[in-house]
């Protein structure tokens, strides 16, 4: 299968090059290394038409296709890797849900000022006790009068030092029914923003403390309910982490490959090596394989058919092959790939965390299980039979 553009995609592509090389190339490895939330990217990049891709042209947005928007991720990466963040953001982030979900009120408070790159969103889901296991979630919301008080934390929410806006997920009651979200401000009353930690890519987050929190009742996003809203967005939303870590492959691919032919030991180019020329094909293989899942996913979803089967096979699939280029090409450059002076080392660090964040591998591959064998299999313990069901 040849998988080719139509004719105004490809020119798409060509012109976010374009503008990739011309804007973000000179900065890219300095950026890589700054942990902040990169404003002036975003300023550039809502004024070339580039955030909101997906959302419809009502909500402020370009009233384009997840396609169009993955295609994005890919051009920007491959000429500034970091600066693919915002791409993701601005159209696979919590600004998805919160156009869809939010009310016209909601919307016309906040959603200019995100979508022109004045303001970034954090979303808060993992707790201490909840990871994986997002129902089990405890961090609540109770309504009291015009105002919801919630109490709780979240750990490693993206973009959280920067942040304007908190989409939070919470409690209202007990069971997945109970289940919904909320937006707090960053100066709410009795919200705590600790000091930032550090991922090993060097991206910084922040324990987020709620301390009989008062928040307004129009902040509520989703009421009781909404957490299955929420998790259908999720399939979409995970393609922006998937295009990303295989971005940042290709990127690692591409500089490794072009030092390999470049590079000259024992009187000959490294590519002239049989190993390494083995390395590279297999390097290879694995990017055209997952590109293709990348590419059914986001044609699919743009169909209307978001299915949580090609999502988790596609950022499976993507988030394993990204990374494992990115670490053969630090290999193959030695070290000149393990330097900091390059954003080769950058990209093998940041896929790592691709491969937790939005999903991990093991619960992704839980879902494509259910798939195979059509049928849903439960993680938790089963629940002890009470003595009067014994007997």
């Amino acid at each position: 299968m040849q998988f080719t553009f139509p004719e105004e995609q490809q020119a798409f592509a060509d012109s976010v090059r374009r503008f990739a090389l011309a804007k973000l190339e000179p900065d890219a490895l300095k950026r890589a290394h700054d942990p902040r939330y990169p404003f002036d990217v975003a300023k550039l990049m809502s004024a070339q038409g580039l955030m909101g891709i997906s959302l419809p042209e009502a909500d402020g947005g370009q009233g384009g296709t997840l396609m169009d928007a993955v295609i994005a991720i890919e051009q920007v990466a491959a000429v500034c890797p970091r600066s693919a963040d915002v791409v993701q953001f601005g159209n696979f982030g919590p600004i998805r849900t919160f156009a869809e979900y939010g009310t016209p009120q909601q919307k016309a408070r906040w959603l200019p000022d995100l979508l022109q790159g004045r303001m970034v969103m954090s979303l808060g889901i993992t707790e201490p006790d909840a990871g994986s296991a997002a129902t089990d979630l405890k961090t609540s919301a109770r309504q009291d009068g015009a105002h919801y008080v919630i109490n709780g934390s979240k750990l490693f929410s993206t973009f959280s030092p920067d942040a304007a806006i908190f989409l939070i997920y919470v409690r209202y009651g007990p069971g997945l029914g109970g289940i919904g979200s909320v937006i707090v401000e960053r100066d709410a009353p009795d919200f705590t923003i600790g000091a930032p930690s550090s991922f090993m890519s060097g991206e910084e987050w922040c324990e987020l403390h709620f301390e009989n929190c008062r928040i307004p009742a129009e902040n509520v996003l989703l009421g009781p309910g909404g957490f299955k809203k929420q998790m259908a967005g999720f399939n979409v939303e995970r393609l922006g982490n998937t295009a990303r870590a295989l971005a940042c492959g290709r990127y690692a691919f591409a500089a490794a490959r072009d030092y390999a032919a470049t590079r000259e030991q024992f009187g000959r180019p490294l590519c002239e090596f049989q190993g390494l020329q083995w390395k590279f094909a297999d390097m290879a293989l694995k990017l055209e394989a997952a590109q293709l899942l990348l590419y059914r996913a986001a044609v699919n979803a743009d169909r209307g058919l978001p299915s949580a089967y090609e999502t988790s096979v596609a950022k499976a699939a993507c988030n394993l092959a990204g990374f494992e280029v990115a670490h053969e090409a630090v290999q193959a450059m030695g070290a000149t790939g393990y330097s900091r002076d390059t954003l080769v080392e950058w990209c093998m660090r940041r896929t790592r965390g691709w491969m937790i964040a939005g999903g991990s591998i093991e619960m992704l591959k839980n879902r494509i299980a259910e798939h195979v064998f059509d049928r849903r299999f439960d993680q938790r313990p089963a629940k002890p039979k009470s003595s009067e069901a014994a007997e």
